[in-house]
């Protein structure tokens, strides 16, 4: 019989979100297993964060802003510690911390080292790194830190008693070039609900899209590609997006997308979300297929979710992270890499000022200079063999390409691939099937229990630190620039 492990779970709020929903699906899973965890965070769930999780409450634990200043980290630890003990009725086996480099909250990587010194196992699981495409954060973080050299030893620990995980093969891949040991960074993908299909007879009644894009419209989900997809419509093809952003930052890229929509009559309609009545499995129903144009994620549910509501997905690539998924089986060869269009078709002297300006933006916000041939890397990446990738262009370019396919309806068979690859239902039927085995909620549980138990058994030993400027390094690659972003 199995020793019960006491584990305390960590993170800045449970608000809605990603991470709150990875939580809760871990209490779920672990509820059935020998391990009593305890989930501390800066402030109780709030209504309709999709949770019932008792919580313990760590005030100093939350995000921090100019009226909510960290707390000495030695006091964050002690708190930590107290609550823990509280929760438990003892000291953790494992502290299993989720997202703790992020920037959200500069005394948590502080508190932690200290916890550290005295022994304390950890499991660091990180969804979002800083340093990629999070300057602010980062920046943050040097200020904390007092420089570089400082913030490494923070940041990334290595030692005996801490472990890594990860959602992807990318994101361990940047860690163990950064001087991870292989065996202690473990590839955790999130699970994913299972829902029951809308019906197997296709979209349901009422008001129908021939493709739907089920996310926040922020810069990175490249919403210029989606309405190029609609300029180039097949008659009678409709296209719908869910939700409008939340932040001001992200207001006025959306703005021109929408209002650039309604001025050539894209066959769009937005933020369908905020309709009374609606769900996110209504609409999916209410579609013939899903669509991501993203240009980057962190996980990738958009790949995977709509598969187990009986809704093929359709759009671009991203196979740093759907690499992984076709491990497991998991057929997406309807998905592109590249969005082509002809090269002539974009100013060559603009993309080549807008890449200069994006790289030093980026890198200078990281208090980095570009390297010498990054220019001629990211352009080598946006146009080859006479063809331009439409979703790594800026938003101006995006603009007029999208205003002459509307304009021309003959100039989107230039576009390759030519149109939205929807498959059938076989292909539905076989992902659905291999989602709900390998992803599913007891898989999560099993592979999280193994985790732990390893990392309970881990003897305390000397801490030392990553080299954080390979992981800035891995992000900060020109090749990986999509202007779209910026």
């Amino acid at each position: 019989m199995t020793v019960p492990l006491r584990v305390a779970i960590l993170h800045y709020h449970l608000r809605p979100g990603g991470v709150t929903r990875v939580i809760t699906g871990a209490v779920r899973a672990l509820g059935a297993r020998d391990i009593r965890a305890a989930v501390l965070a800066g402030s109780a769930p709030e209504t309709g964060a999709g949770t019932e999780l008792s919580v313990a409450v760590v005030p100093g634990l939350d995000y921090t802003t100019r009226l909510a200043q960290a707390p000495p980290p030695d006091r964050l630890a002690a708190e930590l510690a107290e609550a823990a003990r509280a929760e438990l009725g003892g000291e953790p086996d494992v502290w299993h911390v989720h997202n703790h480099s992020l920037g959200k909250n500069c005394a948590l990587p502080r508190a932690l080292a200290r916890m550290l010194g005295r022994g304390a196992r950890l499991l660091l699981q990180i969804h979002d790194f800083p340093e990629d495409g999070r300057p602010e954060n980062y920046r943050a973080l040097l200020r904390d830190a007092g420089g570089a050299a400082a913030l490494a030893g923070r940041l990334y620990p290595r030692a005996p008693h801490v472990r890594y995980a990860v959602l992807n093969r990318r994101d361990r891949a940047v860690l163990l070039g950064a001087g991870a040991d292989a065996a202690r960074v473990h590839l955790l993908p999130n699970p994913v609900a299972v829902e029951a299909p809308p019906g197997t007879e296709g979209p349901s009644a009422g008001e129908v899209f021939t493709f739907l894009y089920p996310t926040r419209a922020i810069r990175r989900k490249n919403l210029g590609e989606f309405l190029l997809w609609a300029a180039a419509a097949r008659r009678g093809e409709r296209f719908g997006v869910t939700l409008a952003p939340a932040t001001p930052a992200e207001a006025d890229p959306y703005a021109c997308w929408t209002k650039l929509a309604a001025e050539l009559r894209l066959p769009v309609e937005f933020e369908l979300g905020a309709r009374p009545g609606a769900t996110m499995r209504r609409l999916v129903g209410a579609c013939a297929c899903a669509v991501t144009t993203s240009v980057a994620e962190g996980f990738g549910l958009a790949f995977l979710e709509p598969w187990l509501a009986g809704r093929p997905v359709a759009g671009r690539n991203l196979r740093e992270i759907t690499a992984d998924f076709a491990q497991e089986g998991i057929a997406l060869e309807g998905l592109y890499e590249r969005l082509e269009i002809p090269a002539d078709w974009v100013d060559a002297g603009k993309l080549r000022g807008a890449i200069e300006a994006a790289l030093h933006t980026t890198y200078a916000a990281y208090g980095r200079t570009p390297p010498a041939d990054a220019a001629a890397r990211a352009l080598r990446a946006i146009v080859a063999n006479d063809t331009a990738d439409f979703g790594r262009l800026d938003r101006a370019a995006q603009e007029a390409v999208v205003r002459r396919v509307a304009s021309h309806p003959a100039e989107a068979d230039a576009l390759r691939p030519r149109e939205l690859r929807i498959a059938g239902a076989d292909a539905v039927a076989r992902n659905r099937a291999r989602i709900a085995d390998r992803f599913s909620l007891a898989a999560y549980g099993r592979a999280l229990e193994t985790i732990y138990r390893a990392a309970a058994a881990d003897d305390p030993g000397r801490v030392e630190a990553l080299d954080s400027g390979a992981v800035l390094d891995g992000f900060l690659a020109p090749e990986r620039l999509f202007l779209s972003r910026f």
